[in-house]
């Protein structure tokens, strides 16, 4: 009967190669359940990871089977209370392995098991924004184009205590004392040797006395010397920094309901995971406005509630004051624009609409609007910016429903290279 011992060092994730591929068959299904994901639960607590259930077709594990019609086999199987080792018993009989009596069903309609996958968070955010970037990312960098970061650079002899590598040391020592060892044993099996061939008293007792020296160098030689110790290395490395800054721009008045309201922080925290995953030097700036626009926090803008008239210009202009205060040509500047598309006046559009294309495009790399609400005829505010949107720098979509919210995403970060 042979054994397997599986002697792999990394005893914590011995599947994890086994795991990828896995994932690599299935995500095609993976991707078509976002949708579903997306309008079933909250996207903040995506962030942890999640299940997603995908068909069971093509998931077939291969597995090992025994040939009942050939070979010698002696297997001893778990909750066995009958047989002994060395018993005949008779082989099994071909055919199905089914153990079913009940009645089928007399439904027409066919139906498919479902596996459920368990995402980590990396993956399960790797398959949300795989296929999204923002645009024109680099078309802008800041004055000094290089910052560092250290960086692992093999192993010195000399660093402080506390980047000492404790694996590395070992080794240099390990290698040391073996070959010292074999260094003493050479000499020691010499003078044993010239100590059996001699017959003299005198030179008998110079040859014990020095074989008794090099017996005691041999048994004290050192566990570690400071030629062992190895330090890990770490070097300055120049890394290219592009900086970015996103505007969120969110309507909080009377006229977003809830369920507006809701789509709207939907779209935002998706926004924001894109953003923080993928980007590690964008900046966040979020805007509220009702009949006055206000910079608030993160927290005040996913979860603060105001009511009020609807007056979108003032969130524009506290916009372009922000960009004109804080951040220079040398930034690349995104904003995103979430209303219902109510406004106090046809002035106020117009207003915007100027606005956006005199002072916001000019200054900025993009913009994206979204318009929720669930009218047969367009806002004042769409009729405004629909003159003016174009896909290169000017994004406008309707969002209706929550299971609208990622094709519109896609739609809008969707890589250029790919539209």
């Amino acid at each position: 009967m042979s054994h397997i011992v599986d002697r792999r060092k990394n005893d914590k994730g011995k599947s994890t190669g086994n795991r990828q591929k896995f994932l690599k068959r299935v995500e095609s299904q993976i991707k078509k359940a976002i949708p579903d994901i997306m309008s079933q639960e909250s996207i903040k607590d995506s962030k942890t990871g999640g299940s997603v259930k995908v068909p069971v077709r093509g998931l077939e594990e291969p597995m090992f089977r025994h040939d009942p019609k050939t070979g010698r086999k002696q297997i001893v199987k778990p909750g066995n209370d009958r047989y002994n080792q060395g018993d005949r018993i008779p082989k099994p009989k071909g055919g199905g392995g089914g153990s079913g009596g009940g009645k089928g069903s007399n439904s027409p309609e066919v139906t498919e098991d479902e596996f459920t996958v368990v995402l980590s968070r990396e993956e399960f955010l790797q398959y949300f924004f795989d296929d999204l970037a923002l645009p024109n990312m680099v078309k802008k960098l800041m004055n000094s184009t290089e910052t560092f970061e250290m960086k692992r650079a093999g192993y010195t002899r000399d660093s402080v205590p506390s980047r000492l590598n404790v694996k590395s040391s070992f080794q240099q020592s390990l290698g040391r004392r073996l070959a010292l060892k074999g260094v003493f044993d050479v000499k020691l099996k010499k003078l044993e040797e010239q100590l059996a061939a001699v017959s003299d008293p005198e030179e008998r007792a110079t040859l014990a006395l020095e074989l008794e020296k090099v017996k005691r160098q041999a048994a004290t030689i050192p566990f570690f010397e400071d030629i062992d110790l190895r330090y890990n290395n770490f070097e300055r490395v120049p890394v290219p920094v592009t900086s970015a800054v996103m505007f969120c721009i969110m309507d909080v008045s009377a006229s977003m309901g809830y369920h507006e309201k809701d789509i709207a922080k939907r779209f935002f925290t998706l926004l924001y995971i894109f953003l923080t995953r993928l980007y590690k030097n964008v900046e966040l700036v979020f805007i509220r406005h009702h009949t006055e626009a206000k910079e608030v926090e993160e927290e005040e803008f996913f979860n603060s509630r105001e009511s009020g008239g609807t007056v979108v210009a003032p969130s524009l202009k506290l916009m372009d004051k922000i960009i004109r205060e804080r951040y220079d040509d040398n930034w690349n500047i995104y904003c995103c624009q979430a209303s219902d598309g109510d406004v106090w006046s046809k002035e106020d559009a117009r207003e915007c609409k100027n606005l956006v294309l005199e002072t916001i495009l000019p200054a900025i790399q993009y913009m994206a609007y979204i318009e929720i609400n669930n009218k047969s005829r367009e806002s004042d505010l769409w009729q405004a910016y629909n003159r003016i949107s174009n896909d290169d720098e000017f994004s406008i979509r309707h969002i209706n429903e929550v299971y609208e919210i990622w094709p519109v995403f896609q739609g809008l970060f969707r890589k250029r290279s790919e539209a």
